[in-house]
């Protein structure tokens, strides 16, 4: 039920500077966007797919109404760590999921409740930004399971 959101770069490609091989333009889409429920008034995560059918990218940051304060983070070794970017490889993925790398929005204008959507805008530095609708599931929602 998470909305899927298509960014398309013109289908063609363009010769870089050199003049050599031609380089595709990022061509994203982000699915299977959601955010828990938050357990506490001051913090939340939201969760998220970006696929890309095209050239390499980067997600810069991420801004919200939520939130003044949006970071993007890593889980490494069991270890959260604040990351300034993420590459989107070419016809590749980033995932955005639970244990792993997620948006952290932290001293929230409000408490987000189940059945809310939070709209996030995510910024790429080559595709610009995209606009998504994080619905608000159950605090213990698993998107493989749909509960």
């Amino acid at each position: 039920m998470a909305a899927a959101l298509v960014l398309a770069g013109c289908g063609g490609s363009d010769d870089n500077a050199s003049g050599s091989a031609p380089s595709m333009k990022p061509r994203l889409k982000v699915t299977g966007a959601y955010m828990p429920a938050p357990t506490m008034a001051t913090m939340a995560a939201g969760f998220f797919t970006v696929t890309n059918s095209g050239g390499p990218d980067t997600l810069t940051k991420v801004t919200s109404d939520l939130s003044d304060d949006v970071t993007l983070h890593s889980t490494k070794g069991g270890a959260m760590e604040e990351e300034k970017s993420f590459a989107v490889p070419a016809d590749g993925a980033l995932d955005f999921a639970s244990g792993g790398n997620h948006v952290m929005f932290e001293k929230l204008t409000h408490k987000p409740k189940q059945g809310e959507k939070v709209s996030v805008e995510l910024h790429f530095a080559k595709s610009g930004t995209v606009e998504v609708s994080l619905p608000v599931k159950a605090a213990t929602y698993n998107p493989k399971t749909g509960h």
